[in-house]
C-alpha cells in the first residue's frame, strides 16, 4: 500500500557526526593558562550544521553545542591542572542570542527534540561539574562553570 503522507525532506538529511576535536572547531577557541581555561565563543554565522540559516549574534545550533560539549569534556578529562573555566565571547557587546530560531523553524519535530536533549544535557553536565570535587594529591579542588 502506497503512503499518502508526504515525506519531510529534512528527515532524510545526512546523519550527524558527534566526533570532533579542537583543530576542527568552527565556533569555539580554547586556551589554557593553568589553573584557568578560557573558552571563547566566536560563532561562524556561515557554518551552520544544516543549510538554510545563518548563526547571527553568536546564536547556536547543534554544531555549536557539539563543539562546546567536546571542549568541556577535554578540559575535564585531559587537563587535570585546570580548576576554573572562563566562558566568554569574541563578539563585541554580545555573548549569545540563544538557540537559532531559523534553524528550529526549518527542523522536524524529532530534530528539535534531539537538539534540545543534547543542549540541555551539555549545560546540565556543566552545572553538575560545579558540584564535583576531585583530589589532586594535596587538596580537594572544586571546579565550576556556568552557562547562563
Amino acid at each position: 500500500m502506497e503512503s499518502t503522507v508526504a515525506q519531510d525532506p529534512r528527515a532524510a538529511a545526512a546523519p550527524v557526526d558527534y566526533q570532533t576535536e579542537p583543530s576542527k572547531y568552527k565556533h569555539w577557541r580554547v586556551s589554557y593558562d593553568a589553573p584557568v581555561a578560557t573558552l571563547t565563543m566566536d560563532v561562524n554565522e556561515d557554518a551552520g550544521l544544516r543549510p538554510g540559516y545563518k548563526l547571527k549574534l553568536n546564536s547556536y545550533d547543534l554544531g555549536v553545542d557539539i563543539e562546546l560539549h567536546d571542549a568541556l569534556q577535554r578540559i575535564r578529562f585531559e587537563h587535570p591542572e585546570i580548576r576554573s573555566v572562563v566562558i566568554s565571547s569574541a563578539k563585541n557587546r554580545i555573548f549569545c542570542s540563544g538557540a537559532n530560531i531559523y534553524m528550529l523553524g526549518l527542523s522536524s519535530h524529532a530534530w528539535k527534540v534531539n537538539f534540545c536533549k543534547f543542549t540541555n544535557e551539555t549545560r546540565f553536565g556543566t552545572e553538575i561539574s560545579c558540584r564535583l570535587e576531585r583530589h589532586d594529591g594535596r587538596r580537594r579542588v572544586r571546579t565550576c562553570a556556568r552557562l547562563r
